[in-house]
């Protein structure tokens, strides 16, 4: 694999770059509590059998449909949850510097306590509470996030300052927005953003990345998807921008852009990537379904396969792993194709071992996929 031997040479000359970098990451926070959806019980503790699918899972309940049923979801973690603080949880492993700005309660919940100290975080609300339903073939996400609501441009001059809140920009080499559909009020903050906030800065060295990622906008009308969209594209005046989508996602925006929705295969995802960014006009767009992972620029378009894990130990917030590893990798001046390879290490050794990893280790897990 000439890609991971030509990432492990880039990652050689400017990993070391990444402790003077800095991010401003928001918006939104949740608990998450990871479940396993249990089919039948033997006895005490994990003496159970756990549906084998999510198409099993679903069964059970159109089985009852008309009646009730009663399914257990055996806890397995309570933990910090959200697509931000994920990802940024994931960025300050690699060396970062990171700001939070978000959904972490007030006071800050306990799950956040640690998270909080380290990013210097902003806490603007309640958080949202996700229960996570984990199966071998993907995952049922069931939230509540009405205190979502309360995450708006206001809020975040009431809490930090707007001086503040420019410093901040001014001084962030990346400033990652996430969970845009769990956050009714997001598009005006964007929207806020573009019109008295980023008018405000000077031209920064290197230039500034911008990072979005929408998460799962299928309970979104086309409509607020399509101006979201016009928003986000109209951050290419203001530095690089660049889109993240799972298979799911890109299936869903290429529709609502009048494309073709991409097939899991190299050449679909690779030529879907293209498609979208030339109809957005921003720098890259990048596509990660598990297997393996394409993105594109105007240079063209790239693919690397995944180190895709059979058993993980832990499958939510591997999406948001893979963003911090792009988004890291684009920080330090990575090609495309080694930004995708660092992506795939990020989430390949979180889904192992429930940990975000350093780039030290990432250098050592591409050295053994390597080998």
């Amino acid at each position: 694999m000439q890609y991971v031997s030509t990432t492990l040479e880039q990652l050689e000359r400017k990993a070391s770059q990444i402790a003077g970098k800095r991010a401003i990451v928001g918006l939104d926070g949740f608990v998450d509590k990871i479940m396993t959806p249990v089919a039948s019980r033997a006895g005490r503790g994990e003496a159970f059998t756990p549906f084998a699918s999510m198409a099993d899972f679903g069964n059970r309940i159109v089985e009852f449909a008309g009646k009730s049923c009663n399914i257990e979801l055996f806890p397995r973690m309570e933990k910090l949850g959200g697509n931000g603080p994920i990802m940024a949880n994931s960025l300050v492993a690699g060396g970062m510097s990171v700001r939070y700005i978000g959904a972490l309660g007030t006071p800050v919940h306990p799950v956040f306590a640690d998270f909080a100290k380290k990013t210097s975080a902003i806490s603007l609300c309640e958080p949202g509470i996700t229960n996570a339903l984990e199966f071998a073939d993907g995952k049922i996400l069931l939230g509540q996030m009405a205190s979502l609501d309360e995450i708006t441009y206001e809020r975040i001059v009431e809490k930090m300052g707007e001086g503040a809140f420019l410093d901040e920009v001014s001084r962030a080499d990346l400033i990652a927005l996430t969970n845009w559909t769990m956050i009714p009020p997001m598009t005006e903050v964007l929207e806020a953003m573009l019109s008295r906030v980023l008018p405000m800065m000077f031209p920064k060295d290197g230039g500034r990345l911008f990072f979005f990622d929408l998460a799962d906008p299928k309970k979104r009308t086309e409509g607020d998807i399509r101006a979201v969209l016009e928003v986000i594209g109209r951050f290419r005046g203001h530095g690089r921008v660049t889109l993240g989508l799972n298979h799911a996602e890109a299936q869903q925006i290429a529709s609502v852009l009048g494309l073709e929705a991409p097939a899991n295969n190299a050449e679909a995802l690779k030529k879907a990537a293209a498609e979208i960014r030339r109809k957005m006009e921003i720098t890259t767009v990048v596509i990660h379904p598990r297997e393996g992972a394409a993105c594109a620029t105007r240079d063209g378009a790239w693919y690397t396969d995944g180190p895709l894990c059979a058993n993980p130990l832990i499958s939510t917030g591997a999406g948001d792993h893979f963003n911090a590893g792009f988004a890291t990798a684009q920080v330090l001046g990575l090609s495309p194709e080694a930004c995708l390879t660092v992506a795939v290490a990020f989430s390949g050794q979180y889904v192992r071992t429930a940990k975000s990893p350093s780039l030290g280790a990432t250098d050592s897990f591409l050295r053994g996929w390597k080998s």
